[in-house]
């Protein structure tokens, strides 16, 4: 009995051991991109200059054509499907830096070192969720200077900021296996952004699903960024929050569930060639 009980203090310290030895590792990586994220003025520019566009153009444009029913002014219709469309187009540079990290040697680097190799892209996930944080805030702050408003509440509020981020994490794990698999930085770009745009623009992020032709309107409905966007729309407006929100809770863990380990298999067999 003492023998055993002796082996599962060997195995707990051995587990506690790894998890923070992976932490430590994570939270290297993580400061790694970050830091390049504030060093290189292009990335800062896409961060920040890219979303504000977006609100402001898509107001200002679409605000005085369409008119969602039970919504007083447009942009508070919109915000919720920017806060997407703005994290899924900046959740393409995941694919690009992780496919220029393998096109430069870096990631051999990386192999060269005594670290977890799953570091390297939760790392990268990690990063990305820190810089989503920042442009949400930074969009939100946009939207309410032309007349934005959260209706439903601080702590709704909060769990849409909450739910886009996590949204956000979906985007860079999806885009890391794309960088994975293509390898060369501008077609991980383009592969990255293409489904993005369609899936965006068949969805209810500018205009109700309603107003789409038939089989159009029954594609929106089951589409993914339909569903995720009508729950940030509930927590912003107000109104019945518990089933969309788990609705796109479940999309998000669901594709989370297949989209990571088959990331992290894809670079521990990229990285053992």
């Amino acid at each position: 009995m003492t023998i055993a009980i002796s082996e599962m203090q060997v195995a707990s310290v051995r587990d506690i051991s790894g998890l923070r030895w992976l932490l430590g590792d994570v939270a290297v990586v993580t400061g790694r991109n970050l830091r390049r994220l504030v060093r290189v003025p292009t990335l800062i520019a896409f961060a920040t200059v890219q979303p504000v566009m977006f609100v402001l153009l898509f107001t200002y444009v679409f605000g005085g054509a369409i008119h969602p029913p039970g919504v007083d002014q447009y942009v508070d219709y919109l915000l919720p499907g920017i806060f997407v469309l703005a994290i899924a187009f900046g959740a393409s540079q995941t694919g690009v830096a992780i496919a220029d990290d393998l096109a430069t040697g870096m990631i051999d680097r990386f192999r060269a070192l005594p670290m977890t190799r799953s570091a390297v892209l939760a790392g990268r996930t990690l990063a990305d969720a820190v810089r989503n944080v920042f442009v949400l805030l930074l969009m939100t702050g946009v939207g309410y200077a032309i007349g934005f408003r959260f209706h439903a509440g601080a702590a709704n509020a909060a769990a849409a900021i909450g739910l886009a981020v996590l949204v956000g994490v979906l985007f860079s794990w999806i885009n890391a296996l794309i960088g994975l698999l293509v390898h060369d930085p501008e077609s991980a770009g383009l592969a990255g952004l293409m489904p993005v745009i369609a899936l965006v623009f068949t969805s209810s992020t500018f205009v109700p699903v309603a107003t789409m032709p038939g089989w159009l309107e029954a594609f929106a409905k089951v589409n993914p960024i339909t569903i995720t966007v009508d729950a940030l729309r509930a927590l912003v407006l107000g109104g019945p929050t518990a089933k969309p929100v788990w609705q796109a809770l479940a999309w998000i863990t669901g594709l989370l569930l297949v989209t990571v380990p088959v990331a992290v298999h894809r670079y521990r067999r990229t990285t053992a060639d």
